[in-house]
């Protein structure tokens, strides 16, 4: 249920109202935008008496909503949400690029590929230290090492860094890193996500391969349920009976997530594609489409990587890719941090 305050409420019936409400055991999220407030409803509200709720002063209108997503709503929180990591601002007509190896190697890849991605317009440091793979006998990343390396990274480079867990046991080595990423297998670990919430560190999490949109917000709800806000939604592709590509990219999915919620929208066109010449059209599609940001793989010796190498972009390809789409943002009315 969404109540909407009028402008300038008294403060002492505000007050009554939010009192009330919480008597019932329900939870209030609160959005204030310039001209009115709206308080989201979360809970069972079959407890509520509408009509009485209508009937007071301050209130402006009583709605009630089907989707069981509330945190994650847009209804609920028509502005924008701005994620902030290390001053860079994930969403609200802003762009983000995450850019870096798939999986960390060494101390000297990293640092080199983050000097060049950082130099080409990235803002953020990508780099698998845990590696979910298919097959148990692949390479599955260097672990506590891996994170190791990356912190190096992050300190020598000046770059905030995103990695993902696997496991909430490990999650007391993640404290020098900046955006958690939860992988698609793990989009409904739900106990995983629950711990995430009580975390205060941004979130991404990527949408399942398999998943509908609706299954892809109620785990960002999941998130946020814990008091967590700051998650941003990541679309890397859903598998479908096309073999042509690694994964099907849902274009479709970034205005209609548009619709339903406030929260940030990134793309992952290397995984979407698992081929580095397609990651060009689909990365400048989804800007086309209304994408907050991308998360692209580089990677200086794109031949010889441990994990996905042929979805791996050279620096001067992701250079490249940079310049163009500086072109497309003011089109769609977002701005890249320089």
């Amino acid at each position: 249920m969404i109540i909407v305050i009028k402008n300038n409420p008294d403060k002492k019936q505000m007050d009554n109202l939010v009192k009330w409400i919480k008597g019932l055991g329900l939870d209030i999220h609160m959005s204030k935008g310039d001209n009115t407030t709206i308080m989201g409803l979360i809970g069972d509200t079959s407890v509520v008496d509408e009509d009485l709720i209508r009937s007071l002063d301050i209130v402006e209108s009583v709605k009630r909503i089907q989707e069981p997503y509330k945190n994650a709503n847009r209804k609920f929180h028509p502005e924008d949400t701005i994620v902030n990591v290390d001053g860079h601002l994930f969403g609200g007509g802003h762009f983000q690029l995450i850019a870096g190896p798939c999986s960390v190697e060494s101390e000297e890849q990293v640092i080199a590929v983050a000097k060049a991605v950082k130099a080409a317009g990235a803002t953020v440091l990508r780099g698998g230290a845990f590696k979910p793979r298919t097959s148990p006998y692949a390479f599955q990343g260097l672990r506590e090492e891996g994170l190791r390396i990356l912190s190096v990274a992050k300190h020598e480079v000046g770059m905030p860094v995103i990695t993902e867990i696997m496991d909430i046991k490990h999650l007391p080595l993640f404290e020098d890193v900046d955006i958690i990423q939860v992988g698609a297998r793990n989009m409904q670990n739900f106990e995983l996500l629950k711990e995430l919430g009580k975390t205060r560190k941004p979130i991404l999490l990527k949408r399942g391969m398999a998943a509908t949109i609706e299954e892809w917000l109620m785990s960002a709800e999941y998130i946020m349920s814990e008091g967590n806000m700051d998650v941003i939604l990541c679309e890397r592709g859903i598998r479908t009976f096309e073999p042509y590509t690694r994964n099907t990219l849902d274009l479709s999915a970034i205005p209609v997530l548009k619709e339903l919620t406030h929260l940030p929208i990134l793309v992952d066109p290397s995984h979407a594609s698992g081929l580095a010449r397609l990651v060009l059209p689909l990365s400048l599609a989804s800007v086309g489409a209304g994408a907050d940001g991308l998360e692209i793989e580089v990677h200086n010796d794109p031949v010889h990587a441990l994990c996905d190498g042929a979805q791996s972009l050279r620096p001067e390809q992701f250079e490249d890719l940079v310049r163009r789409i500086d072109v497309m943002l003011p089109v769609v009315g977002k701005e890249r941090d320089k």
